[in-house]
């Protein structure tokens, strides 16, 4: 606990040095139209460039400068800088609204941070996504998608066609946290993997960390992804929305009370359901198909002093098969979060969150008839603290506590059936975290930011812990014993410290290099043979037998400008290592196993790579162009006869290519191209023949030894803005995506069958006879070329 007490005493110490003759100039920065809180806005002083801070993700801002005259100028990229001038003899509080900056066509601007941000800031394996830069690019089904476009992203990865699960630097999908106002969302997606639950027009704010992630974040090893929603205009009522091939969507916000409180409501759902309908197929007519969100959020300004916040977000997906089969899942979050300024120079945030994720599927045949339901719950309280002592030192601590549920799976049959219900253990958890950091500028060169997380995870009655023999595997032939435990007690605990460190050494006036280190820990993680992450899929708890994920990474990268801060270029190295990391053994079963620990075995796991990234953020033409080199292997007693070998989601070369051209101030064209290695997979060595059938041998040395053919797709984009007029409120724009522009037929599974007559679509109980028969690996795929409009509209 040594380094929480130097933070400490370091804060109180500058906070001395600087007290004497110092007063601060303390408020929020928003936009002038809408009254959003404009996050990371600038705060300098004229005669001093390098004083200065940015605002927090409410807007909020607070700077020290000792007594006398003053120029402050007040910037947001894309926005009209603002200059005061004060002669600042006392404390003083200045809210200051910016507005749209009118620029030329060719100063357009699609980066929602400063262009110096790329080699000034400290920050390093960080991306920022503007929002409207998100709903200019290609989307599958005109449906525009958040995390695909994250996907684009250097160091991240995509689960495979058409899917939105992450992989980053080398970390699974559920290692990945993904917040919504603060809150966590288990599944963040829709269609199986298809979409993602993140309606675009609800959303502000998106930021993903892979790497020098801050102490206040924790839970998860590979990265966080931050998104806030918007909090609806407080001057004034608006209502937009679209219709698209699959879905449409509706916004409305406004004020409850101008200037001071407003509202937001946003909701989409498809509408591939009422299509099947209209088949002849009456099987296709009975299908279930759709999806449906809802984003609501409003906010109250009591004085300058304190802010409510709440939101919540509620989503549900429905997939059936006729009356056989049917999956339903879906997420719901509510947050609550109170603002309050303590003084000028102390920002708490205090936050109330909710998480549930329930999932369930139904099989109703003439042989077997039962209904499969499980739940996830999270219960959350946090406080958060900002610290502004002087220009120099920008310090956050706080704590948090979590309550979570882990409803295990439960089997209901209906009808006539010859089995009884089966309900599996619940398990409870929790968990707790304390945490402080500095942000720290050491001269005009140097500026760090470093920070210590402490972390505590109880597993919780009530609850059972299996005994097992001594010296024998894991197996329910070698339980021996049952330990029960009441309401409350504690099971098993796990706590660590996790440090945090970045660096940054101005080089030149428009290059720098980044250092940073990071250790995770995480202590709840999904059970699961797939690889995208299907709704089905179970958390676990580190219990008696599942350790926690420790994950340690170290990076360094060279960032530089180019031509007057228009182009933006980076390189980071990355290696990262990870202790405790499962895999479950083939055959595994997980649905329906009261003792997980039967299923898995732990190893160790590492990861490596260099990212490459160039972003033209200015002129007719932007975008960036992203390479990432990584590789990912896995080393499991059990698994591989002990050797390491690669993980599913090992992908060696992976680019990206976006590029977005406006022609005027009504047409846009974008296209984004992506090639990547493919997909390690295990593919049998050889045939052997077992009561008349042809069963497939796999090496016991080659797991994921093989690769998916290379992947690769080109997407293209147009966007038609309708004509504006000043008098008319009405604002409207058609969006025409080709999704796959020339028809790559990528493979989405590869499975080993008998190719009757070389063909793959053969039906054996038809009248055609047999005149060859052999052992093939037959290809699925997707998508092909797929055309999509959407109408877009505001008023």
């Amino acid at each position: 606990m040594k380094q929480f007490f130097c933070l400490t005493l370091l804060a109180l110490f500058s906070h001395q040095l600087y007290a004497q003759n110092q007063y601060t100039i303390s408020g929020y920065i928003k936009d002038i139209s809408n009254g959003e809180a404009l996050i990371g806005a600038t705060v300098s002083v004229s005669e001093k460039p390098a004083t200065g801070t940015i605002t927090n993700v409410y807007g909020f801002y607070s700077l020290t400068l000792p007594q006398g005259s003053h120029t402050i100028d007040y910037s947001y990229l894309g926005y009209e800088t603002q200059s005061f001038s004060l002669s600042l003899q006392a404390d003083t509080s200045l809210t200051v609204e910016l507005s749209d900056e009118e620029m030329e066509l060719q100063e357009v601007i699609i980066s929602a941070t400063r262009p110096e941000d790329n080699f000034r800031d400290v920050k390093m394996s960080r991306e920022e996504l503007q929002i409207e830069k998100i709903k200019s690019l290609p989307a599958l089904f005109g449906e525009v998608d958040v995390l695909r476009t994250v996907q684009l992203l250097p160091g991240v990865q995509s689960a495979g066609e058409g899917t939105t699960g992450l992989f980053v630097r080398g970390g699974s999908a559920d290692q990945n946290l993904v917040l919504l106002d603060e809150a966590t969302v288990f599944n963040p997606s829709h269609f199986l993997g298809f979409f993602s639950v993140f309606n675009p027009d609800a959303i502000k704010n998106l930021e993903i960390y892979k790497g020098g992630i801050p102490a206040r974040f924790g839970g998860r090893l590979s990265s966080i992804l931050d998104i806030q929603m918007k909090e609806g205009n407080n001057k004034k009522y608006s209502l937009s929305g679209g219709i698209g091939s699959i879905s449409s969507r509706l916004t409305v916000e406004g004020p409850i009370v101008k200037d001071q409180s407003s509202f937001i409501l946003s909701g989409r759902r498809t509408y591939a359901d009422l299509f099947l309908k209209l088949s002849n197929d009456e099987d296709i007519r009975n299908n279930t198909l759709y999806f449906y969100d809802f984003n609501a959020k409003a906010n109250y300004q009591f004085n300058d002093k304190h802010k409510l916040f709440v939101s919540g977000y509620f989503g549900r997906d429905r997939f059936g098969i006729a009356d056989e089969f049917g999956l339903n899942w879906g997420n719901a979050t509510a947050t609550a979060r109170w603002n309050y300024l303590i003084s000028d120079q102390l920002f708490l945030n205090t936050t109330f969150v909710y998480s549930n994720f329930d999932y369930g599927f139904e099989i109703d045949t003439e042989a077997v008839e039962f209904t499969w339901t499980s739940r996830l719950r999270e219960m959350s309280t946090k406080m958060d603290f900002n610290f502004f002592p002087n220009p120099k030192n920008s310090i956050d601590f706080g704590y948090q506590v979590q309550l979570h549920k882990f409803g295990s799976p439960s089997i209901t049959p209906s009808g006539d059936t010859n089995f009884a219900p089966l309900i599996l253990d619940d398990k409870f958890a929790l968990e707790q975290a304390f945490y402080m950091g500095n942000q720290q500028q050491i001269s005009e060169r140097v500026s760090m930011e470093y920070g210590l997380r402490y972390s505590l995870f109880q597993q919780i009655g009530p609850g059972k812990v299996f005994m097992y023999e001594e010296g024998l595997p894991y197996a329910d032939e070698t339980i021996v014993d049952t330990e029960a435990y009441s309401t409350g007690k504690n099971i098993k605990l796990y706590h660590g410290l996790e440090p945090r460190f970045s660096a940054r050494y101005l080089i030149t006036s428009n290059s720098s290099v980044k250092a940073s280190y990071n250790r995770m820990r995480q202590y709840l993680q999904v059970a699961s043979n797939a690889t995208a992450g299907l709704p089905i899929d179970r958390w676990i708890p580190a219990d008696t037998y599942v350790q926690p994920l420790i994950g340690d990474q170290v990076a360094a990268g060279y960032f530089r400008n180019f031509a007057n801060n228009t182009l933006e270029a980076s390189i980071e190295f990355y290696y990262k290592w990870m202790q405790n990391v499962i895999d479950f053994k083939s055959g595994s079963d997980i649905l329906l196993n009261n003792n997980i620990e039967t299923e898995i075995s732990a190893g160790r796991g590492w990861a490596y790579g260099a990212e490459f990234l160039l972003k033209k953020n200015v002129g007719k033409t932007t975008g960036w162009l992203s390479y990432t080199l990584s590789r990912t292997r896995r080393q499991i007693d059990g698994i591989n006869n002990g050797k390491a070998y690669n993980a599913r989601y090992d992908r060696i070369h992976d680019l990206s290519l976006v590029v977005s051209h406006q022609f005027n101030k009504r047409l846009t064209l974008a296209g984004t191209w992506v090639y990547s290695t493919g997909l390690a997979v295990s593919l049998p060595s050889g045939r052997y023949t077992l009561d008349g059938q042809s069963v497939p041998f796999y090496d016991p040395y080659g797991r994921n030894a093989y690769r998916m053919p290379d992947f690769h797709r080109l997407d293209l984009s147009l966007v038609l803005e309708g004509r504006q007029k000043e008098e008319k409120r009405w604002n409207s724009s058609w969006s025409f995506s080709v999704y796959n522009a020339y028809a790559q037929k990528n493979p989405f599974v590869i499975t080993f069958e008998d190719l009757y007559n070389e063909d793959p679509n053969f039906d054996l109980d038809g009248d055609e006879a047999v005149e060859s028969v052999r052992p093939a690996a037959i290809k699925t795929y997707l998508f092909s070329i797929i055309p999509s409009i959407t109408y877009n509209f505001k008023f």
